[in-house]
C-alpha cells in the first residue's frame, strides 16, 4: 500500500461517496457525474499505488547499489594501501639493484686493471728472463778463472 495514502483515509472516503451517492440518486444527472468521479477517483488511486510501487523498487535498488558502491570505496582503498606498499618495496629494492649494478661495475673496472697490470708484468717478467738467458757482449761480465772469487780478492 502506498504511503501517503493509508487505510482509515481509504474507509472514510468510501463511507463519503456512499453517501454522495445516495443524495444523487435524487438527481440523476448528478448520479452519472459522480459515477464518473467514482470512476476517476478509482483510477486515480491505482496510478498513485503503482507509482509507489515503482519508487519503493527503485528505493531498493538504490540502497542495493549504495551498499555495492561502499564495498567498492572499501577494496579500492585495500588497493591503494597495497599499491603504496608495493611501491615503497620496488623503490627500496630498485635502489638495492642500483647498488649492486654500481658495485659490479666498480669491482669489474678494477679487475680490468688487474688483469692489465698482471699482464704488462707477465711481458716484463719475459723480456727480463730473455735478457738474464742472452748475455749481450757490452753486459757481460768477465770470465772467471779457476779459483772461487774470495781468493782472488784477498
Amino acid at each position: 500500500m502506498s504511503h501517503w495514502l493509508q487505510r482509515p483515509k481509504q474507509i472514510e472516503f468510501v463511507r463519503l461517496c456512499s453517501v454522495l451517492f445516495r443524495c444523487l440518486r435524487l438527481f440523476p444527472e448528478m448520479a452519472q457525474q459522480g459515477a464518473a468521479l467514482q470512476s476517476y477517483n478509482n483510477e486515480l488511486v491505482k496510478c498513485i499505488e503503482d507509482l509507489c510501487a515503482k519508487r519503493d523498487e527503485l528505493h531498493r535498488q538504490i540502497l542495493t547499489e549504495e551498499e555495492e558502491k561502499t564495498k567498492i570505496q572499501n577494496d579500492i582503498r585495500i588497493l591503494t594501501e597495497r599499491l603504496a606498499k608495493v611501491n615503497e618495496s620496488l623503490s627500496k629494492k630498485m635502489a638495492t639493484r642500483n647498488e649492486f649494478d654500481r658495485t659490479i661495475a666498480e669491482t669489474e673496472a678494477a679487475y680490468m686493471k688487474i688483469l692489465e697490470s698482471s699482464q704488462t708484468l707477465l711481458n716484463v717478467l719475459k723480456r727480463e728472463s730473455t735478457n738474464l738467458k742472452e748475455p749481450t757482449a757490452s753486459s757481460s761480465p768477465p770470465p772467471q778463472q779457476k779459483g772461487s772469487k774470495k781468493e782472488q780478492t784477498t
